[in-house]
């Protein structure tokens, strides 16, 4: 007889899947994700077959329905670009997807789990001075949950990307939680990351290569695993005047160090915002792993953007995650995503009893 998972969990709003990533490394079964956008749900039910996908707005959602463990986890992140700091102009709360979290709430109210994480980008507390943080923590309270918020910084958790994220424990019936404290005695570089990944041209399109080098390093070595070849070696095809711009960028500069003549086109380039033709720092972890196709995020030594895989290990995913769809909406899904080893340090929490009754 099979023995039930004493952690059964719910993904909302599940993109793909790196918060259930970090679920499953902390032995959490997920049992069902939600999730809207067909390549995002495609991705995440190839790499999560033991899991129910249903692709769908959650707005039709009306029950869950899972099997019974000893203990059950509702999680998600509703879609975070209007919280953001970089999205000054839907920053409010007449952001009609700003208002998603209420369905987020509604879903805890009818399945009633015994915890719930809740996870966003750090504008969350600040947008419209904390409306949206104080009607989260206040609905949870009326529902009989304990609340814990903290903002992480992925860096802290052995991910090599400077990348901080809000996260809330809300626990039913129980009593204080501790979010996770800093694991990582030393930051990941960029070139750990990635340097044993093939060499790559612009507009690179053969999805699966094998390695270029033996991995020098246990990042490198943990996500590559025992194979031989991966996926994802897919980068855009920049225009050569774009091209030619990267060549002027030195390693943690941006569009500053582009001549003024290469940026005719722009009606202000002080306007600019500084990840904007930012070059990653081979010896440093990476800034923020955002929409890194529309950033024109630089590769640290070659004259391109990032491949999927690259972006995906500087996330923390593990090389056998395959991404699904066209190229634009792979390098979306990587740039959403919650670093998996990030939400393992969360989860952990939960799954090793690290808090007091």
């Amino acid at each position: 007889m099979t023995e039930r998972p004493k952690f059964i969990g719910v993904d909302l709003f599940a993109g793909a899947g790196g918060l259930s990533l970090g679920a499953e490394m902390a032995r959490i079964h997920v049992a069902l994700a939600i999730e809207k956008d067909k390549y995002a749900a495609e991705t995440y039910q190839f790499n999560h077959p033991n899991t129910t996908v249903i692709t769908d707005d959650i707005k039709n959602i009306s029950e869950i329905n899972v099997p019974k463990g000893s203990q059950t986890i509702l999680f998600g992140g509703p879609p975070c670009q209007g919280f953001s700091y970089s999205n000054q102009r839907t920053r409010s709360k007449d952001n009609p997807s700003n208002w998603l979290l209420r369905e987020f709430i509604r879903i805890a109210a009818i399945w009633k789990p015994d915890w719930v994480v809740f996870e966003n980008v750090r504008g969350f507390i600040s947008t419209e001075r904390r409306i949206f943080l104080d009607h989260l923590v206040t609905d949870f309270k009326q529902l009989g949950y304990t609340c814990t918020w903290e903002i992480l910084n992925s860096i802290d958790f052995g991910v090599p990307q400077n990348r901080s994220r809000f996260f809330l424990i809300a626990a039913r019936h129980r009593g204080n939680i501790t979010l996770p404290k800093k694991s990582s005695k030393k930051q990941i570089t960029v070139f750990q990351a990635i340097s044993d990944l093939p060499w790559l041209h612009n507009g690179a399109n053969t999805n699966f290569l094998k390695y270029r080098c033996e991995a020098t390093n246990e990042y490198a070595k943990r996500l590559r695993g025992s194979l031989e070849e991966c996926s994802g070696h897919l980068v855009s095809k920049n225009a050569p005047n774009i091209v030619d711009r990267y060549t002027h960028i030195p390693p943690g500069g941006n569009w500053k160090d582009i001549p003024e003549h290469l940026m005719e086109n722009y009606t202000d380039r002080t306007r600019c915002h500084t990840g904007i033709y930012h070059r990653l720092t081979p010896d440093e972890p990476a800034l923020t792993i955002g929409n890194y196709r529309k950033a024109m995020l630089i590769h640290p030594n070659e004259n391109r953007g990032l491949s999927v895989r690259e972006a995906a290990r500087i996330q923390s995913f593990p090389d056998w995650y395959e991404f699904k769809g066209p190229l634009g909406f792979q390098q979306q899904q990587v740039g959403n995503a919650v670093p998996p080893l990030l939400a393992r340090a969360v989860f952990s929490v939960i799954t090793n009893g690290e808090f007091s009754l």
